[in-house]
């Protein structure tokens, strides 16, 4: 199987360009990293988790988060490679680059798709999402998921992992 049709993937491509839910984006990008390449922070899946953290921060007017994020998926993303087939790799660049002119100048957000060129890759992610409906989210939501969710997991482990460190 191709790297970007993984489920996971695929339920990357959804969120971005068809649900524009950039935190989920995060989620199931850094799941598949870590199954791909656990640690490895220039692996070049990092580059599209970091697109999508760009995304959320710019969103949320948090220029300088967004700023960081998109320089660094712009590193990540540059190589042609598996990574990248199947999208048009000078526009995602020049996506990549505007975003950085934009937070830069502290325009507005503007929510755009990366550009998929795959025909099986968009029948795929139309069929994944034809099979898992998104839940509705309003506006709000979206933009302050981080804040949002139901954290007590994440607390807990936490909690956890400082008892064991005294």
């Amino acid at each position: 199987m191709h790297p970007l049709h993984h489920p996971l993937f695929l339920q990357y491509i959804i969120y971005f360009n068809m649900e524009k839910d950039y935190f989920e984006c995060h989620e199931v990008g850094e799941e598949y990293w870590k199954i791909v390449a656990p640690k490895n922070k220039t692996h070049p899946l990092t580059g599209w988790i970091q697109l999508a953290v760009g995304m959320y921060h710019w969103r949320r007017s948090n220029y300088p988060g967004a700023l960081r994020s998109f320089i660094r998926a712009k590193v990540k993303l540059a190589n042609k490679g598996v990574w990248v087939e199947g999208f048009n790799h000078e526009k995602l660049l020049e996506l990549l680059t505007y975003s950085i002119e934009a937070v830069t100048e502290r325009k507005p957000f503007e929510a755009y798709e990366i550009p998929l060129t795959s025909l099986q890759l968009k029948q795929m992610a139309d069929e994944y999402k034809a099979e898992h409906p998104p839940a509705e989210h309003d506006p709000y939501f979206l933009m302050h998921k981080h804040r949002l969710r139901d954290r007590s997991s994440i607390i807990s482990l936490r909690e956890q992992k400082k008892r064991r460190n005294l």
